[in-house]
C-alpha cells in the first residue's frame, strides 16, 4: 500500500470518527436538560476552545500565531460553524422538525456533488448512487414528509436549505485551505462561542444546568461539539471527501439507535430499512477507497 493511500485511509477514518461523535449529539443534548440552543452552543464551543487553549499552552505554542489567520480563513471558519448553527436553529424554530431535518440532511449529498468540482477530484456514478441511496434512507428514517411542505413554513425551509449549503460549502472549501493547520478549528470554536453568547444574551433566557446535566455539557464540549470538528477538518483536507460525504448519512440512524439504547425512542422496521439504505449507500460511494 502506497503512503498516499495509507494517509487517505487514515484521514478518512478520522473524519468518520467525527460522524460517530455527531451521532451522539441528540442523546447527550437531551441529557443536558432544557438549555436554550444558543446558550448550549456558547457553552459547548467555549469549552472546546478552552481545551484547545490548554493544549496550546502545554505545548508552549505561540497563541497569537494560532489566531493570526487570513481573513478568508476566518470567514470560512466562522461562517461554517456559527452560520450553520444559526440557520439550523432558525429552521427548527420556523418549520416542522421533520421537514427541517430532511432539508438540512441534504448536506451530505451536496458534499459529494461539490467535491467533484475540486481540482484532482472526479464524480462517478458510484458516488452519486451512494449519495442518493443515503438521501432515500434519510427520507425513510424521518418518515417522508415531502408531501407536507406548506408555504407558511417557507422561511424555515429556506433556513434549512441555507444550513445544508453552508455546512457542505464549509466542508468542501476546507480542502482548498489544506495548508491551514487543523489547530485553526480551535480559533473558530472560540469565535463561534463568543457570537453564540451574544445571540443568547439578545434572544434567550438563561438556564443553569443541574447535577449530571453539567456532565452532559462537558461531554458535548469534548465530543460532538469539540473533537468532532477537528477530526472532520482532517478528513476534509486529507481524506476521501466524497466517501465521507456519503458516510455522513450514517448520522441519523446512528443517532436514532443511540436514542433507542437509552430508552428515548423505539425500534421499528422503518429504522431497519433506513439503515440498510444508508449503510449500503455509504459502502457504494466508498467503492474506490475499498478497492485501493
Amino acid at each position: 500500500m502506497s503512503e498516499s493511500v495509507s494517509t487517505t485511509r487514515r484521514a478518512t477514518a478520522l473524519g468518520a470518527g467525527a460522524i460517530a461523535l455527531w451521532a451522539s449529539l441528540a442523546v447527550i443534548t437531551t441529557a443536558a436538560g432544557p438549555v436554550p440552543p444558543f446558550q448550549m452552543t456558547a457553552m459547548a464551543f467555549g469549552l472546546a476552545f478552552l481545551l484547545t487553549l490548554t493544549v496550546w499552552l502545554v505545548r508552549g505554542d505561540n497563541i497569537a500565531g494560532h489566531l493570526r489567520l487570513p481573513s478568508a480563513v476566518w470567514a470560512l471558519g466562522i461562517g461554517g460553524l456559527f452560520g450553520y448553527h444559526v440557520c439550523y436553529f432558525a429552521a427548527l424554530a420556523l418549520a416542522p422538525p421533520v421537514e427541517a431535518n430532511l432539508l438540512n440532511y441534504l448536506w451530505p449529498l451536496l458534499i459529494v456533488v461539490f467535491a467533484g468540482l475540486l481540482p484532482g477530484e472526479r464524480l462517478t456514478p458510484w458516488h452519486l448512487g451512494g449519495a442518493f441511496a443515503g438521501l432515500v434512507g434519510c427520507i425513510v428514517l424521518i418518515g417522508g414528509g415531502l408531501g407536507g411542505f406548506r408555504s407558511e413554513f417557507a422561511a424555515g425551509y429556506a433556513f434549512a436549505l441555507a444550513a445544508a449549503l453552508i455546512w457542505s460549502g464549509y466542508s468542501v472549501l476546507s480542502r482548498r485551505f489544506g495548508a491551514v493547520p487543523t489547530d485553526a478549528v480551535g480559533a473558530f470554536c472560540g469565535a463561534t462561542a463568543l457570537l453564540a453568547l451574544v445571540a443568547h444574551l439578545a434572544f434567550e433566557t438563561a438556564y443553569v444546568p443541574r447535577g449530571s446535566e453539567w456532565l452532559a455539557v462537558l461531554a458535548l464540549g469534548l465530543g460532538p461539539v469539540g473533537a468532532a470538528f477537528f477530526l472532520w477538518d482532517i478528513g476534509m483536507k486529507r481524506g476521501d471527501i466524497k466517501a465521507l460525504g456519503a458516510l455522513s448519512y450514517a448520522t441519523p440512524p446512528l443517532s436514532t439507535l443511540l436514542l433507542i439504547l437509552f430508552g428515548q425512542a423505539e425500534a421499528s422496521l422503518r429504522l431497519a430499512a433506513a439503515c440498510v439504505l444508508i449503510v449500503g449507500g455509504a459502502v457504494l460511494a466508498s467503492r474506490d477507497l475499498w478497492k485501493r
